[in-house]
């Protein structure tokens, strides 16, 4: 296929080009009736991309011209057999996925660390989850991987599981091994779906670890807009596969898809994809440099540390992403949480997130080598000041997985009531719970609050730590499901 074609691009450009008098929706009515001061700042052009489905735009429910072309395009560049555009960002993908796996009454393997949108997809479909706990780096405080040996253990306690869910990369760059894990699942008829989110650039580099349909995933799912060039809420859904129904992963999507479009999020998936087939390589070879030039400069520093390589062969990791800076101020008394917000309040520097050990820095290929520098200087300072401070030491020993008493879906449309967080025990919770770190949840809507998960969030609670999940963030009141 012609990759240096932008099909989405030019038949928006072929309608605006007709100046037609516009009746239709939105009613803004190109740039005309857009407030004066965001257009005095951003100009005018932006806003005749904000389009419905007119003549020569397609429809992305029943696409057939401009955005099946452009799908086909990713589809190539990507190595799919089919590919779709997601307005509705990464989590309409993985619902999709599960409910296209998995239906109320079968069963599906989902890893602990999963995105929150797949506890959405399993109260749509109604499937059973099977959890599987992720490796953790206890130094370090980082989720690892899902081992081919917990898959094959759950296919042997669950010959049953229609699918297997992995979140390869992490947040952190943390790959697991995708390879061994679809040979399993292929050898129990079951279909590997990848929450690929963070790696849509590991396909145009042979620095980093394969994608995850280069390793035999039959589903991924990849936020274009996180580490390429689209806009925010802009994604990608890939299948690759003999086993998967693609016509009732399309139908699925309608489900969870706005029936109002973005053409402006559409285009930048469009363009996004022109940039990698034309340019991907050079691109994501400069963020790879950039990160490697940092993490070298970073690890010279007194007290601070930055992940490299150490944790591959450990905690479940089959390879890393080294466009992942995790950084790390504990040996100079600071938690991540501090380090984030110290570069952020005094030196102007933003980070992607924090736990307890580590502040994280995601490269890509649109950094600078004075970006780069700005942090490194930052982290110089940062350690000169809090040199001789007491060094963190992590603790985090996550509780067995809980028994549950009804399904995620009964969960989320039961009946609960608020009591106090002291009451909790041997109750049926009602919201979930993922201290941080690690992140990983450690009761889900519908499972019993065990004496052992109560006293192990009651340790990160009476330390004033992060906890997702509940309404009452200080989790002093906590709702549960009253089964009467």
């Amino acid at each position: 296929m012609n990759q240096n074609s932008t099909p989405l691009f030019d038949a928006i450009m072929r309608y605006i080009d007709l100046k037609p008098a516009y009746f239709r929706i939105p009613g803004h009515r190109f740039e005309r009736g857009i407030n004066s001061r965001w257009r005095d700042v951003v100009g005018d052009e932006i806003f005749k991309f904000d389009l419905t489905e007119t003549p020569f735009l397609d429809d992305l429910a029943h696409p057939g011209a401009a955005i099946q072309d452009a799908q086909d395009l990713a589809r190539e560049v990507f190595g799919s057999d089919h590919t779709y555009f997601l307005v509705n960002g990464s989590t309409c993908g993985n619902e999709a996925m599960i409910i296209s796996t998995a239906i109320e009454g079968q069963k599906i393997a989902i890893p602990r660390n999963a995105h929150k949108s797949a506890v959405m997809g399993l109260v749509i479909s109604g499937a059973t989850p099977v959890y599987i706990m992720p490796e953790l780096s206890r130094e370090w405080g980082i989720q690892g991987g899902i081992t081919p040996q917990d898959v094959e253990t759950l296919f042997q306690e669950h010959p049953d599981c229609k699918g297997v869910m992995v979140v390869s990369p992490t947040y952190y760059g943390v790959c697991s091994d995708l390879r061994a894990i679809a040979d399993i699942c292929h050898a129990h008829g079951a279909a590997l779906l990848v929450d690929e989110a963070h790696g849509a650039h590991l396909y145009f580099s042979d620095q980093l670890p394969e994608g995850a349909l280069v390793q035999g995933a039959d589903m991924a799912v990849q936020s274009i807009h996180k580490v390429t060039g689209s806009l925010t809420q802009s994604s990608m859904l890939h299948i690759k596969s003999k086993i998967i129904d693609n016509f009732r992963l399309a139908t699925n999507l309608r489900i969870v898809q706005s029936t109002s479009p973005s053409y402006l999020l559409m285009t930048s998936l469009d363009m996004a994809r022109h940039e990698l087939a034309m340019h991907g390589k050079e691109m994501i070879a400069n963020a790879v440099e950039l990160a490697s030039y940092a993490r070298k400069e970073i690890n010279q520093i007194e007290g601070m540390i930055c992940v490299d390589r150490e944790l591959v062969g450990t905690a479940g990791v089959k390879d890393m992403d080294m466009t992942r800076l995790p950084i790390s101020a504990r040996k100079v008394g600071l938690t991540g949480f501090e380090l984030k917000s110290i570069l952020f309040d005094e030196y102007g520097i933003d980070m992607e997130l924090a736990d307890y050990i580590n502040a994280l820095a995601i490269v890509t290929y649109a950094n600078t080598k004075e970006d780069m520098d700005r942090l490194i200087n930052a982290l110089k300072d940062i350690a000169r000041k809090n040199k001789g401070k007491k060094e963190i030491v992590n603790e985090v020993f996550l509780p067995s997985l809980p028994d549950y008493a009804m399904s995620l879906r009964e969960a989320f449309f039961a009946p609960t009531k608020t009591i106090p967080w002291q009451e909790a025990r041997g109750k049926i919770a009602g919201e979930m719970i993922a201290p941080y770190p690690p992140g990983i949840p450690v009761v889900y809507p519908g499972e019993i609050v065990t004496d052992e998960v109560w006293e192990y969030v009651e340790n990160f609670r009476i330390r004033g730590r992060h906890l997702h999940g509940p309404e009452d963030g200080k989790l002093m009141e906590y709702k549960i499901i009253d089964p009467k």
